[in-house]
């Protein structure tokens, strides 16, 4: 009986030992064929090395604690064929309807470059006409458009700065044409007096504008001012044309006195006064500012000398500034 039951229990050793070898084998094939999931490393733990990893045994030299080999298990995982390549993939450059833009700012480009750098396209000078005072080259060196593009001049802006630089100009018109002609047309203010006043003297043409004088001009009316005249305002509309220097009616004035002023004496300028000329026969006279009948005041300023002459007085005053009331002085 003891017998049995020991051959019966060294069976179910075995068998158990058997049954436990099955098992492991199974294990083994399941964990063999089971699918491990893919860890990604980030880019950082990709570049950095792991410093306090232990060193990898050699698989030879490790044993099972039971005393056989240890069993190394290595799942080969399938792997998508684009599962890395979508990350990395570079998308072809779709040109189609890009291609005409490129083209286009590619032309732009290259015409803003040539219409900056061309010598073609720079201004040399303009070409002036009309003017008869002021010389091309003053005007050239007022408009400061030399080696400028022609295509950024705007007409307007030059025509400004040359009126405000060139009191002579009555009008300017400036025409810019490309490539790089510049044509400067002007029409100038005629000085009809030139007036003196201490040191210095001034051209003034007849709408009372003064400016500065250019050489010599023949037929110009001269007049010599003791005094500064009275400050004139600006009336015109034009918002480019200069204050006047005498009013237009004292221009009038001398111009008609001019016809009737003695050969070689010229004409003055007084503030209380106005204008005259110191007679020949040891007199002064004046007539005013006004420039309307300036005949009558010549009239009875005659008739005054006539009158006087006849009687016999030397005046050293005659002042016909108001020809319904001329009087004169015997003495200062």
């Amino acid at each position: 009986m003891s017998e049995k039951n020991d051959l019966n229990r060294a069976d179910l050793v075995r068998l158990r030992r058997e049954r436990e070898n099955k098992q492991r084998r199974q294990r083994a094939a399941t964990e063999a064929t089971r699918t491990a999931p893919v860890q990604r490393r980030t880019r950082q733990e990709a570049t950095q090395p792991r410093r306090n990893a232990p060193r990898a045994t050699n698989p030879r030299n490790t044993r099972n604690p039971r005393g056989g080999r240890r069993r190394f298990h290595i799942a080969l995982l399938p792997v998508a064929p684009d599962a890395e390549m979508r990350g990395i993939s570079v998308s072809r450059p779709q040109l189609g309807r890009r291609l005409p833009s490129f083209l286009l700012a590619a032309l732009l480009g290259a015409a803003l470059y040539f219409a900056f750098n061309l010598p073609q396209l720079r201004v040399t000078q303009a070409q002036v006409s009309g003017n008869q005072i002021v010389s091309a080259e003053e005007i050239n060196s007022a408009l400061k458009i030399q080696g400028e593009p022609a295509f950024l001049l705007m007409p307007a802006k030059l025509e400004t700065n040359l009126r405000l630089s060139f009191p002579e100009f009555v009008a300017v018109n400036v025409d810019v044409t490309l490539p790089n002609a510049v044509s400067v047309q002007v029409e100038e203010r005629k000085p009809v007096i030139r007036w003196e006043q201490g040191p210095s003297y001034t051209w003034i043409a007849e709408d009372g504008i003064a400016f500065r004088p250019r050489g010599e001009v023949q037929g110009l009316i001269p007049v010599l001012a003791v005094s500064a005249p009275p400050i004139e305002a600006n009336v015109s509309p034009d918002p480019l044309t200069p204050a006047p220097f005498i009013s237009p009616d004292m221009v009038h004035a001398i111009q008609g006195l001019a016809g009737h002023v003695p050969a070689g004496v010229t004409i003055l300028y007084d503030e209380t006064f106005g204008f005259g000329w110191n007679d020949p026969r040891g007199w002064s006279v004046y007539f005013g500012t006004k420039g309307t009948d300036v005949e009558l005041k010549i009239r009875v300023y005659e008739s005054m000398v006539n009158s006087l002459a006849q009687r016999g007085i030397q005046p050293v005053l005659i002042n016909v500034t108001y020809p319904s009331a001329p009087y004169y002085r015997l003495s200062q």
